[in-house]
């Protein structure tokens, strides 16, 4: 299964006209962003949680990542309250759960597998720091290899410019 998945088109996705889709385990569902591949891909994922909800103990081969949208997600490392960012390297395991039910924003098989690092970042009290406009935030999550990921805040208003300017443009003829 293929959605979005040329990442040359932007692709803007309106989460709350998308309806929640069964995963192969009961409680859990889910609203696919982008996806290249069937059961086991690369993608990018809305996941809830039902309360009392287990997901079956498995190995991320590409890695993952996790924001914590709401409630508690957990697994055998501990308890994982809304605004955690939870990195899972390449080819580490867990076995997932939500005692309370919850709602995250989940990218999988995305890493450099070098990448070993391991996070728990709660976003709630972690730093932010002006961005390159002012009206952004960046709060830095984590970089390998010149890929960076970062939660952006915008506030009311904020105009982002592209750096590409005609300055730059005329610097390249």
């Amino acid at each position: 299964m293929n959605i979005n998945d040329d990442f040359r088109i932007k692709a803007v996705v309106h989460t709350s006209d998308l309806a929640w889709e069964n995963s192969p385990i009961t409680g859990i569902d889910r609203k696919p962003l982008d996806r290249i591949g069937g059961e086991i891909a690369r993608a990018t994922t809305l996941v809830k949680y039902a309360p009392n909800s287990t997901f079956s103990s498995h190995i991320h081969a590409g890695g993952e990542e996790i924001l914590v949208l709401d409630g508690v997600f957990s697994d055998e490392g501990g308890n994982y309250p809304s605004g955690t960012y939870i990195r899972n390297p390449p080819n580490s395991g867990h076995t997932p759960f939500s005692t309370y039910g919850c709602t995250l924003f989940v990218k999988l098989k995305q890493f450099h597998t070098e990448d070993h690092a391991t996070l728990r970042i709660n976003t709630t009290t972690a730093s932010w720091y002006p961005g390159l406009v002012p009206g952004l935030s960046v709060m830095p999550l984590h970089e390998f290899d010149g890929v960076g990921t970062a939660l952006v805040r915008w506030a009311p208003n904020t105009v982002f410019k592209p750096i590409f300017t005609q300055e730059v443009k005329r610097f390249l003829s």
